[in-house]
């Protein structure tokens, strides 16, 4: 009994080191851009960089997930977006699998744009176009799938005339998952905004709201001490009941084309998004008789991030701002605590940073390729270290087991980031 109850220590002990070096979906572990508590970070960067590997891609932005000894990675080969499986620690390709035709606009390279999700055997990976589907992540074989435009009637336009949102650059959000259920933004105007799918089967559990679906990733969160999802879409911020889609909460606001591309971060009673029309808004959501309400509380027009995803640690935001900048402000008040000009290649419109939250430290990655370590300080910035890493890139890196996965135009990287 006693070497019985042994093992099973060691395997939940296995198990949770694999889950803790883990990075399975868009800006990590609980979509918030934070390592876990207890994963080993690095105190500064290496002055030279340490390559593991590099493998050479294809076409996309979509940014690499790493969980259970697997890299997972979304690129255009042969006229087809194409989810690809490497082993972690030799890059050797497991297996790759076409999931659509790609598509191309004139805002970037062609191919895919949303990050994959895994979740424990298995890996959902959506389309520009909308076609999502499940896989074994061992083997890649389909288990289940769906088409926003077949199963659910949304019209795909293109970049053409007024359309707005998804329809018009294509579904970048990727799905989030809360126990049995994933939750993906759909974009049907006819109820079907949003739609929860039973995640082993893909049968659809219930469908809400009548927006046309941005760019922004839904967020799974709890304020005022109910779970709920947030989503960004082109008509404004919602707030949606798990269990049945039921509105909880929304702020309207909407902008030209749709251009809402910020995954919401939020802070106690706070939901912070972003565009770079309307500026950097803060939401104050409240437990009153009858049910949530939510109403703006402030707007930063001075720190309208475009379509880089910032972070939170405590009350203070991090981000890119609209001069290239980086920036911190205050999330209760929305009052700007410092801006420090940045070390990002591109002009203002399309300029691009992500940003990591390890321990007490930011790691931000610019579109230029480069490396920023500085402490999470509201009162100024303060650079630990920096280092050039790749070419031009929009990715958001994955941080596992002190490695640093990320990819450039041309080549996905392993990088050694503690010693």
């Amino acid at each position: 009994m006693v070497y019985a109850l042994g093992r099973i220590v060691v395997v939940l002990f296995l198990l949770q080191s694999a889950n803790a070096a883990d990075w399975p979906q868009w800006r990590g572990p609980d979509r918030t851009g934070h390592a876990p508590s207890d994963a080993a970070v690095p105190a500064t960067l290496p002055v030279e960089p340490k390559f593991l590997w590099k493998v050479k891609v294809g076409d996309g932005v979509a940014s690499p997930v790493v969980a259970g000894g697997k890299v997972f990675y979304f690129d255009a080969q042969a006229g087809q977006e194409t989810l690809h499986a490497l082993d972690a620690k030799t890059s050797k390709e497991l297996w790759q699998f076409q999931v659509a035709p790609v598509f191309k606009d004139l805002q970037s390279a062609p191919g895919p744009r949303c990050t994959p999700l895994v979740d424990g055997d298995r890996v959902y990976v959506q389309s520009c176009q909308g076609e999502l589907k499940c896989l074994n992540a061992a083997s890649g074989k389909v288990i289940w799938k769906t088409s926003f435009t077949k199963d659910f009637g949304v019209t795909f336009i293109g970049e053409i005339g007024n359309a707005a949102g998804a329809v018009r650059h294509g579904y970048t959000a990727s799905p989030v998952i809360d126990g049995t259920t994933l939750f993906a933004t759909v974009g049907n105007t006819n109820g079907a905004s949003i739609v929860a799918f039973e995640k082993q089967t893909g049968r659809a559990l219930w469908k809400s709201q009548n927006d046309e679906v941005a760019y922004s990733a839904p967020i799974v969160t709890t304020i005022v001490g109910i779970k709920q999802l947030v989503v960004f879409t082109v008509e404004g911020v919602i707030g949606l009941d798990l269990k049945d889609g039921k509105l909880l909460w929304r702020v309207p606001f909407k902008t030209t084309f749709g251009r809402h591309v910020t995954t919401p971060v939020i802070f106690e009673d706070m939901v912070v998004v972003a565009s770079h029309e309307a500026g950097l808004i803060g939401i104050k959501v409240s437990n009153a008789t009858g049910g949530l309400q939510a109403t703006q509380a402030w707007c930063n027009k001075e720190a309208a991030i475009n379509f880089s995803s910032p972070v939170a640690v405590d009350q203070y935001l991090y981000g890119l701002g609209p001069t290239r900048n980086f920036i911190c402000v205050d999330i209760k008040t929305g009052k700007p605590m410092w801006s420090k000009d940045s070390y990002i290649m591109t002009d203002g419109a399309s300029a691009y940073a992500s940003f990591l939250v390890l321990g007490n430290n930011i790691l931000s990655l610019t579109d230029g390729g480069q490396l920023v370590f500085f402490a999470a300080d509201p009162k100024a910035f303060k650079e630990i270290s920096n280092v050039q890493v790749c070419g031009k890139t929009w990715c958001n890196p994955a941080y596992a087991d002190g490695k640093l996965y990320l990819r450039d135009g041309r080549s996905l990287l392993c990088f050694q980031l503690l010693p």
